[in-house]
C-alpha cells in the first residue's frame, strides 16, 4: 500500500530528497504508524504529534492505502 507522509519542522531533515517534507511511502498492508516511523529511520522519541487523515492518533494506529500521515516534532518557543 502507498501512504502520503508529511514531515514537519525539524523532522524534514529525514527527507532530503523532498525539501517540502512530503513523500509517498510503500508499506506492507496492516502496518501501524510505529512501523512507518521505523521504516523512515525516525526515532519515535522525535515524534510528538501524529495525524492520520487529519485526526490525532498514537503509534499503534493502523494505516491504510491512501492515508495521509503528518508527523510533528515537539514544538518549543518563547
Amino acid at each position: 500500500m502507498t501512504v502520503e507522509v508529511r514531515l514537519f519542522a525539524t523532522l524534514r531533515r529525514h527527507a532530503p530528497a523532498s525539501p517540502n517534507g512530503v513523500m509517498a511511502v510503500e508499506m506492507p498492508a496492516g502496518s501501524t504508524v510505529l512501523e512507518l516511523v521505523r521504516a523512515l529511520n525516525l526515532d519515535p522519541k522525535e515524534v510528538h504529534l501524529i495525524m492520520v487523515n487529519g485526526t490525532g492518533c498514537g503509534f499503534e494506529q493502523p494505516i491504510s492505502d491512501g492515508d495521509r500521515i503528518g508527523l510533528f516534532p515537539p514544538v518549543g518557543g518563547g
